[in-house]
């Protein structure tokens, strides 16, 4: 039986690992070890030129299974590789040490000084920080566009000095944190092309952390990389930090070449854990779901709760439910709500929670809460933050695998204490 005839979520269990190479045993050994022994060292100079971009690899070469050292890759990223490659629709998958660092490398191995990033506005506080203060001191420049402003955003911004003639990339997280507000995946792909030449080709890089790989496919919508913190919900145990990328072999030799020589590639021990999570993804991801649109029902219809922001929703005839309805197979269990109050409300709710748990991070079995505007996003410039919709109000909700009766008994007694402390 081969992958294209079983399912994904089968395919989890042995996918890019022969059991009868490690004395049977049903999950894979953690490869602990630094470097890795050839047998010839032709095999050795043919291994190091492919990986280091300075030839192609041939047809009749087959590296699946050689490794040289542990900064490069080891039989357990290996292994996570494939199974998430093949749960993305992609190629070829890099597992980095953090999101971060996937987003990084493929700003670093694709932007050069003159180049113009296209992205939308709000995204998560890290990635806009190395948007604006970072790639800005070499050269390249972030042109933002509000997402609930849609594709005329998008065409506004291209049609500033500039922005087209230069544009490299356009970068988007959606459904953004934490707004959930949606980037029409396949309106972007349409304007890459549009504005790419011969001999300067536009990509679109797609953060797939709130819905992938279950939820969104963004190369199903014509997407060059999709990004992910696998922290979240490939991991899924908050017990680990990891990030990722997928896209086609012929672009990401690039950015296995920048992992390697940035040092980010994830431990053979993180490839195990996330090896070890994917098997549970889709039946945690499908629970925290099922779990999630019973709070948010619940939310929407209480009188401490000014706003709620989740997919699930949206409402026909609402341009951003167009975009779900077109990309998305399931609205994910991500919540975000403006509590009544203003911040004073917010504090209270978060400081009177008790299942859910106030930390940052999300995607995890446990349920989290958080404040945006001073935790998650802090490091955003105040103006853009409420520009972008997030104010001191907001709180984020990652719903995870509890019951969701006793989550709402946890909100019910929450709401009612920022009730209490709002005038």
């Amino acid at each position: 039986m081969t992958s294209r005839e079983t399912h994904p979520e089968s395919e989890m269990m042995r996918l890019g690992y022969d059991a009868q190479l490690a004395s049977g045993a049903v999950k894979p050994p953690v490869y602990l070890t630094s470097t890795f022994a050839f047998k010839k060292v032709e095999d050795a100079e043919a291994y190091c030129q492919v990986i280091n971009n300075l030839r192609p690899q041939r047809e009749d070469e087959d590296f699946s299974n050689t490794y040289i050292y542990g900064r490069d890759t080891s039989p357990n990223l290996a292994i996570f590789e494939k199974r998430l490659a093949l749960w993305d629709g992609g190629e070829v998958c890099a597992a980095f040490d953090s999101g971060m660092a996937a987003i990084t490398a493929v700003f670093l191995g694709y932007l050069n000084p003159g180049d113009v990033i296209l992205f939308g506005e709000p995204c998560y506080g890290c990635t806009d920080f190395v948007l604006k203060s970072i790639l800005t001191r070499f050269g390249i420049r972030p042109v933002g566009y509000r997402l609930i402003d849609g594709n005329e955003g998008i065409r506004a911004a291209l049609a500033q000095p500039g922005v087209a003639d230069h544009l490299r990339m356009i970068y988007a997280e959606t459904p953004s944190n934490p707004t959930n507000a949606m980037a029409d995946i396949g309106f972007c792909v349409e304007m890459a092309r549009r504005y790419s030449r011969p001999d300067h080709r536009a990509f679109v890089a797609v953060d797939n952390t709130f819905l992938g790989p279950l939820f969104q496919r963004p190369f199903d919508h014509g997407a060059d990389f999709t990004l992910y913190s696998a922290t979240k919900y490939i991991a899924g145990h908050s017990d680990l930090i990891a990030g990722a990328c997928v896209g086609p072999a012929e672009l990401m030799g690039q950015v296995k070449l920048m992992r390697a020589m940035l040092g980010t590639t994830a431990s053979p021990h993180t490839g195990w854990l996330l090896t070890r999570s994917l098997e549970t993804m889709k039946l945690r991801m499908e629970a925290q779901a099922a779990g999630a649109r019973k709070v948010a029902d619940y939310l929407a219809g209480h009188p401490a709760v000014e706003r709620v922001y989740y997919l699930g929703l949206l409402q026909p005839g609402d341009p951003q439910r167009a975009v779900y309805d077109k990309q998305c197979l399931g609205p994910g269990s991500m919540i975000s709500i403006d509590v009544k109050g203003g911040k004073a409300g917010a504090f209270a709710f978060l400081n009177a929670v008790r299942l859910f748990h106030l930390a940052v991070s999300l995607g995890g079995n446990e349920s989290l809460a958080e404040h945006p505007a001073t935790m998650t996003h802090a490091e955003v410039d105040p103006e853009d933050r409420l520009e972008g919709g997030i104010t001191d109000a907001m709180v984020r909700l990652s719903i995870g695998i509890e019951h969701p009766d006793d989550l709402i008994a946890d909100l019910e007694q929450a709401l009612a204490a920022s009730q209490r402390s709002s005038p």
